[in-house]
């Protein structure tokens, strides 16, 4: 009870820490969503002082954020200046698109960087091992919009097997085919995170691996006659969930900051598309709506690494203490 407590605290004084540089940092940034000249020419300057007045922007800096902090507790994120709504509607209807593909590409990138990571550090200095540190070093330094747009030339506008962009065809189809419709216009999207994934973690857990073999524990179990696929379920793969539960938990807030250039390519109505159209137009709210949301899901993704870590190490809750 005292750790959660704790826990609960730390969430809390964090979030108020970074809610306080981001407003900050976002207001100190040239022009605004008002400026005259910069998104509507044609806007007058009584125009503006009557929107900054409606919006509360005429007030100190100090004011409006513990105006916006006030309505932050009651979830109210304000109104968006581009379209009018609330913000929280806004998100809420984008999220969940995003935390999809997102959920759906960490699955992939995990079980498939696990099973490469340690096949290759079983087969230390093999041919395989050679062909495995190749492929990641490729991964890791493709640019995931270079990717993208690669795919999209060959599969999309060469073939024509996959969509363009979007997550409907023009078409509208229903029931399952609906379904099946979304699913097939984020084949290439997903494809292009879990590519994007898989090579620097795959690398990470090999390293893992190889320390784990190394252990008195792994000579022992060998010498009493163990076979590989015994001593990967009962040596290697509970050693190394620790620090890929750490991994998977810290993994969260890229569901929204790693979208941002790939919907934007995909032209997907989620998240990230909606931070980079938000930054562009200045529209505060949207921008501070998010990244509370980013960095409520950092530290949420902490606390499940910890509560996880807690149930899978007796010594990790003693150390806590």
């Amino acid at each position: 009870m005292k750790l959660f407590i704790q826990k609960i605290t730390y969430i809390f004084f964090m979030l108020f820490i970074i809610s306080l540089i981001s407003f900050l940092a976002i207001h100190a940034a040239p022009n605004s969503f008002f400026a005259s000249g910069e998104l509507n020419p044609n806007i007058t300057k009584e125009s503006i002082e009557h929107l900054k007045e409606v919006y509360g922007l005429d007030k100190p800096l100090y004011s409006q954020y513990f105006s916006w902090m006030k309505a932050l507790f009651h979830f109210d994120f304000g109104i968006s200046f581009a379209s009018g709504k609330a913000v929280k509607e806004e998100i809420l209807s984008r999220l969940p698109i995003t935390l999809t593909i997102n959920v759906i590409a960490m699955v992939f990138v995990f079980v498939i960087s696990l099973y490469l990571g340690i096949k290759s550090a079983l087969r230390q200095d093999s041919r395989m091992d050679q062909s495995l540190k190749q492929f990641s070093l490729f991964s890791y330094a493709l640019p995931s919009f270079y990717l993208a747009l690669l795919l999209i030339i060959i599969f999309s506008v060469n073939l024509g097997w996959f969509p363009i962009a979007g997550l409907e065809s023009i078409e509208p189809k229903e029931g399952i085919y609906k379904w099946l419709d979304q699913a097939w216009h984020l084949v290439l999207p997903i494809f292009v995170i879990v590519f994007g994934g898989v090579g620097s973690l795959m690398m990470y857990v090999r390293s893992l691996t190889m320390e784990i073999l190394k252990s008195d524990y792994i000579f022992f179990a060998k010498s009493r006659g163990r076979d590989e696929k015994d001593i990967f379920w009962h040596y290697i793969l509970p050693n190394l969930a620790p620090p890929i539960v750490t991994m998977l938990g810290l993994s969260l807030p890229g569901l929204i900051g790693g979208s941002v250039i790939l919907e934007s390519i995909f032209s997907i109505d989620g998240m990230g598309l909606l931070f980079y159209q938000s930054a562009l137009s200045r529209d505060y709210p949207v921008i501070m709506g998010i990244l509370i949301i980013s960095a409520f899901l950092t530290l949420l993704g902490n606390i499940i690494a910890d509560v996880v870590l807690l149930k899978l190490n007796p010594h990790f809750k003693r150390a806590e203490a």
